[in-house]
Protein backbone atom coordinates (compact mmCIF):
# COMPACT_ATOMS: atom_id res chain seq x y z
CA UNK A 1 0.00 0.00 0.00
CA UNK A 2 2.86 2.43 0.13
CA UNK A 3 3.13 2.70 -3.03
CA UNK A 4 -0.53 3.83 -3.83
CA UNK A 5 -0.68 7.04 -3.56
CA UNK A 6 2.31 7.46 -6.83
CA UNK A 7 0.29 5.40 -8.62
CA UNK A 8 -2.83 7.10 -8.08
CA UNK A 9 -0.41 10.11 -8.95
CA UNK A 10 0.46 8.99 -12.33
CA UNK A 11 -2.58 7.77 -13.41
CA UNK A 12 -4.08 11.58 -12.33
CA UNK A 13 -0.81 12.94 -14.55
CA UNK A 14 -2.04 10.56 -17.56
CA UNK A 15 -5.86 11.25 -17.00
CA UNK A 16 -5.01 15.21 -17.37
CA UNK A 17 -3.13 14.29 -20.52
CA UNK A 18 -5.80 12.39 -22.12
CA UNK A 19 -8.31 14.98 -21.14
CA UNK A 20 -6.96 17.97 -22.55
CA UNK A 21 -6.28 15.67 -25.94
CA UNK A 22 -10.11 14.82 -25.55
CA UNK A 23 -11.61 18.37 -25.23
CA UNK A 24 -8.56 19.54 -28.08
CA UNK A 25 -9.84 17.04 -30.46
CA UNK A 26 -13.73 17.69 -30.02
CA UNK A 27 -12.89 21.12 -30.77
CA UNK A 28 -10.95 20.27 -33.75
CA UNK A 29 -13.38 17.59 -35.25
CA UNK A 30 -16.78 19.97 -35.17
CA UNK A 31 -14.22 22.30 -36.87
CA UNK A 32 -13.38 19.38 -39.75
CA UNK A 33 -16.99 19.05 -40.16
CA UNK A 34 -17.65 22.81 -40.32
CA UNK A 35 -15.03 22.75 -43.16
CA UNK A 36 -16.65 19.84 -44.94
CA UNK A 37 -19.93 21.42 -44.81
CA UNK A 38 -18.22 24.65 -46.63
CA UNK A 39 -16.79 21.98 -49.58
CA UNK A 40 -19.59 20.54 -50.32
CA UNK A 41 -21.68 23.98 -50.70
CA UNK A 42 -18.88 24.92 -53.11
CA UNK A 43 -19.09 21.89 -54.88
CA UNK A 44 -22.85 21.90 -54.87
CA UNK A 45 -22.60 25.83 -56.57
CA UNK A 46 -19.37 24.89 -58.87
CA UNK A 47 -17.39 27.95 -57.30
CA UNK A 48 -14.21 25.82 -58.32
CA UNK A 49 -11.98 28.48 -56.82
CA UNK A 50 -13.59 28.09 -53.37
CA UNK A 51 -13.21 24.63 -53.72
CA UNK A 52 -9.71 24.53 -54.02
CA UNK A 53 -9.40 27.14 -51.04
CA UNK A 54 -11.73 24.71 -48.70
CA UNK A 55 -9.64 21.83 -50.25
CA UNK A 56 -6.35 23.12 -48.42
CA UNK A 57 -7.93 24.06 -45.26
CA UNK A 58 -9.85 20.48 -45.06
CA UNK A 59 -6.99 18.80 -45.35
CA UNK A 60 -5.45 21.17 -42.55
CA UNK A 61 -8.08 20.52 -40.42
CA UNK A 62 -8.11 16.57 -40.78
CA UNK A 63 -4.26 16.80 -39.91
CA UNK A 64 -4.98 18.68 -36.73
CA UNK A 65 -7.40 16.32 -35.68
CA UNK A 66 -5.01 13.36 -36.33
CA UNK A 67 -2.15 15.13 -34.14
CA UNK A 68 -4.22 15.42 -31.41
CA UNK A 69 -5.43 11.55 -31.15
CA UNK A 70 -2.10 10.50 -32.24
CA UNK A 71 -1.07 7.42 -29.41
CA UNK A 72 -4.40 7.51 -27.85
CA UNK A 73 -6.73 4.62 -29.29
CA UNK A 74 -9.50 5.75 -27.32
CA UNK A 75 -9.72 8.94 -28.52
CA UNK A 76 -8.71 8.22 -32.07
CA UNK A 77 -11.13 5.57 -32.35
CA UNK A 78 -14.11 7.22 -30.63
CA UNK A 79 -17.61 8.06 -32.35
CA UNK A 80 -16.78 11.83 -32.25
CA UNK A 81 -13.20 11.37 -34.21
CA UNK A 82 -14.41 9.02 -36.61
CA UNK A 83 -17.28 10.40 -37.18
CA UNK A 84 -15.66 13.86 -38.30
CA UNK A 85 -13.08 11.47 -40.39
CA UNK A 86 -16.07 10.01 -42.27
CA UNK A 87 -17.54 13.43 -43.03
CA UNK A 88 -13.83 14.63 -44.21
CA UNK A 89 -14.31 11.28 -46.27
CA UNK A 90 -17.54 12.07 -47.66
CA UNK A 91 -16.99 15.82 -48.78
CA UNK A 92 -13.81 14.65 -50.42
CA UNK A 93 -15.70 11.86 -52.33
CA UNK A 94 -18.27 13.91 -53.27
CA UNK A 95 -16.34 16.38 -55.01
CA UNK A 96 -13.98 13.89 -56.75
CA UNK A 97 -17.49 12.32 -57.53
CA UNK A 98 -18.92 15.71 -59.49
CA UNK A 99 -15.89 16.60 -60.89
CA UNK A 100 -15.42 13.30 -62.38
CA UNK A 101 -12.43 12.95 -63.94
CA UNK A 102 -10.03 10.90 -62.22
CA UNK A 103 -10.17 8.19 -60.08
CA UNK A 104 -11.16 8.41 -56.51
CA UNK A 105 -9.00 8.76 -53.81
CA UNK A 106 -8.39 5.42 -51.58
CA UNK A 107 -8.80 5.27 -47.56
CA UNK A 108 -4.94 5.07 -47.86
CA UNK A 109 -4.49 8.72 -49.08
CA UNK A 110 -7.11 10.03 -46.86
CA UNK A 111 -5.87 7.97 -43.95
CA UNK A 112 -8.83 7.10 -42.99
CA UNK A 113 -9.91 3.80 -41.45
CA UNK A 114 -11.76 1.29 -44.24
CA UNK A 115 -15.19 1.51 -42.48
CA UNK A 116 -15.11 5.25 -41.94
CA UNK A 117 -14.50 4.95 -46.15
CA UNK A 118 -17.28 3.33 -46.78
CA UNK A 119 -19.89 5.18 -44.72
CA UNK A 120 -18.01 8.22 -45.73
CA UNK A 121 -18.67 6.98 -49.54
CA UNK A 122 -22.26 5.99 -48.72
CA UNK A 123 -22.86 9.38 -47.89
CA UNK A 124 -21.31 10.96 -50.83
CA UNK A 125 -23.10 8.81 -53.21
CA UNK A 126 -26.61 10.32 -51.33
CA UNK A 127 -24.88 13.58 -51.87
CA UNK A 128 -25.25 13.84 -55.14
CA UNK A 129 -29.14 13.13 -55.40
CA UNK A 130 -28.77 17.24 -54.88
CA UNK A 131 -26.46 17.79 -57.71
CA UNK A 132 -28.22 15.73 -59.86
CA UNK A 133 -31.62 17.82 -58.97
CA UNK A 134 -30.07 20.86 -60.22
CA UNK A 135 -28.62 19.52 -63.26
CA UNK A 136 -32.55 18.26 -63.88
CA UNK A 137 -33.39 21.83 -63.65
CA UNK A 138 -30.66 23.35 -65.56
CA UNK A 139 -31.55 21.11 -68.61
CA UNK A 140 -27.77 19.09 -68.14
CA UNK A 141 -29.11 15.44 -68.43
CA UNK A 142 -25.97 13.90 -69.65
CA UNK A 143 -24.26 14.85 -66.38
CA UNK A 144 -27.37 14.18 -64.61
CA UNK A 145 -27.32 10.48 -65.86
CA UNK A 146 -23.62 10.10 -65.64
CA UNK A 147 -24.05 10.84 -61.70
CA UNK A 148 -27.07 8.70 -61.44
CA UNK A 149 -25.03 5.61 -62.94
CA UNK A 150 -21.96 6.46 -60.53
CA UNK A 151 -24.69 6.53 -57.54
CA UNK A 152 -26.21 2.99 -58.69
CA UNK A 153 -22.68 2.17 -59.17
CA UNK A 154 -21.51 2.91 -55.32
CA UNK A 155 -24.57 1.25 -53.82
CA UNK A 156 -23.97 -2.00 -56.22
CA UNK A 157 -20.66 -1.87 -53.95
CA UNK A 158 -21.44 -1.42 -50.60
CA UNK A 159 -24.46 -4.08 -50.68
CA UNK A 160 -21.40 -6.69 -51.15
CA UNK A 161 -20.19 -5.62 -47.81
CA UNK A 162 -22.41 -7.75 -45.74
CA UNK A 163 -20.42 -7.93 -42.04
CA UNK A 164 -21.51 -7.47 -39.31
CA UNK A 165 -22.34 -3.89 -38.49
CA UNK A 166 -19.18 -3.92 -35.45
CA UNK A 167 -17.10 -4.18 -38.51
CA UNK A 168 -18.28 -2.00 -40.91
CA UNK A 169 -19.28 0.88 -38.25
CA UNK A 170 -23.19 0.48 -38.82
CA UNK A 171 -22.80 0.56 -43.31
CA UNK A 172 -25.92 -1.54 -43.27
CA UNK A 173 -28.29 1.30 -42.36
CA UNK A 174 -26.74 3.87 -44.40
CA UNK A 175 -27.01 1.49 -47.77
CA UNK A 176 -30.54 0.82 -46.51
CA UNK A 177 -31.31 4.80 -47.05
CA UNK A 178 -28.86 4.94 -49.77
CA UNK A 179 -31.14 2.72 -51.60
CA UNK A 180 -34.33 4.76 -51.01
CA UNK A 181 -32.45 8.04 -52.31
CA UNK A 182 -31.30 5.90 -55.32
CA UNK A 183 -34.74 5.16 -56.27
CA UNK A 184 -36.41 8.44 -55.63
CA UNK A 185 -33.18 9.88 -58.06
CA UNK A 186 -34.00 7.42 -60.54
CA UNK A 187 -38.09 8.22 -60.80
CA UNK A 188 -36.65 12.15 -60.90
CA UNK A 189 -34.46 11.43 -63.64
CA UNK A 190 -36.59 9.03 -65.81
CA UNK A 191 -39.86 11.82 -65.58
CA UNK A 192 -37.00 14.30 -66.83
CA UNK A 193 -35.95 12.59 -69.64
CA UNK A 194 -39.71 11.31 -70.46
CA UNK A 195 -40.29 15.43 -70.08
CA UNK A 196 -38.06 16.31 -72.46
CA UNK A 197 -38.48 13.55 -75.05
CA UNK A 198 -41.73 14.97 -75.08
CA UNK A 199 -41.17 18.47 -75.28
CA UNK A 200 -38.76 17.62 -78.12
CA UNK A 201 -41.40 16.08 -79.90
CA UNK A 202 -43.51 18.13 -79.17
CA UNK A 203 -40.93 21.27 -80.89
CA UNK A 204 -40.70 18.45 -83.78
CA UNK A 205 -44.44 18.62 -84.04
CA UNK A 206 -44.29 22.34 -84.51
CA UNK A 207 -41.86 23.08 -86.51
CA UNK A 208 -43.57 20.68 -89.13
CA UNK A 209 -47.07 22.75 -88.59
CA UNK A 210 -44.98 25.60 -89.53
CA UNK A 211 -43.07 23.89 -92.58
CA UNK A 212 -46.47 22.56 -93.73
CA UNK A 213 -47.91 26.36 -93.53
CA UNK A 214 -45.63 28.13 -95.31
CA UNK A 215 -45.99 25.80 -98.39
Amino acid sequence: MKNLDTIAAAIHTEFEIVNARRDAALGQSRELIRHCAELIRAVHHHRWPDVETQLVSLHAAADRLRESVAGYPALEYTGYTQDAFKEYAEAILTYALVRGDGELPTPGSLRVLPETYLNGLCEAASELRRHILDLLGAGQMDEAARLLEAMDTIYTLLFSFGYPDAITGGLRHRVDQLRGVLERTRGDVSASLRQERLLAAMRGFESRLGLEGEQ
